[in-house]
């Protein structure tokens, strides 16, 4: 028995990968064409995809936003969870990353469902609260540049229905948002942390999965 989160050693973290992972082919290829890729660790865990992937279904999300795609590994994962007629709005500002992910996202039969747009975010966010979104959205996922939080989970937040979820990525950053900050992005990361747990609109919970993954509620 434990009253805290399990640290997960090489072999125990394997053991849990081996007894939950249920990861469709496309997304092992993509994570393995990301591995090697010089910033393949800004890609998210396989345990994190598959658990966002669950949240998608048990909320009956229909219609979701992700901020920062990267290789495509997460957009991969909420559309194979998406029903036929479900859509992600993707927004990144990398042709060259995001085209890593886009055969995948083909052969795994979901890219009808992917709008990928190719701008930056707060712009096609703000585009999409001008065209009359507001609430429009169940479900929505940031992991982009972490001085941009802030505005990215505001717009998001009108975005998402009252009760659709916000899930964003690296709020423990490896430790660091424990300690002083020694950089820009831990210190924002500390002020969007310390933001959200008085943020009276949203539900909070911050999970030790990944590289830590907080996820907020829209209250109403």
């Amino acid at each position: 028995m434990s009253s805290r989160t399990l640290a997960l050693d090489d072999r125990l973290y394997q053991y849990l990968l081996d007894a939950s992972l249920r990861e469709h082919d496309e997304l092992a290829a993509l994570r393995e064409a990301t591995r090697t890729h010089p910033r393949g660790t800004m890609q998210i865990s396989p345990e994190q995809g598959q658990f966002m992937a669950l949240l998608v279904k048990l909320i009956g999300a229909r219609r979701t936003i992700e901020v920062g795609v990267f290789t495509g590994y997460s957009a991969l994962a909420v559309a194979l969870a998406l029903p036929d007629d479900g859509r992600l709005l993707a927004c990144d500002i990398s042709d060259e990353f995001t085209s890593i992910g886009r055969p995948h996202w083909s052969r795994a039969g979901v890219a009808h469902k992917i709008e990928l747009v190719l701008a930056p975010a707060l712009q096609t966010l703000d585009a999409r609260l001008a065209a009359g979104e507001a609430a429009a959205y169940d479900f929505a996922f940031v992991d982009a540049d972490k001085g941009g939080y802030d505005g990215y989970f505001e717009r998001c937040l009108k975005l998402v229905r009252p009760g659709g979820l916000i899930a964003v990525d690296n709020t423990l950053w490896s430790g660091r948002v424990a300690a002083p900050a020694q950089d820009e992005d831990t210190a924002a990361l500390q002020r969007f942390n310390r933001k959200l747990h008085g943020d009276e609109r949203v539900d909070l919970s911050l999970l030790p999965i990944g590289d830590g993954l907080t996820l907020a509620r829209r209250r109403r």
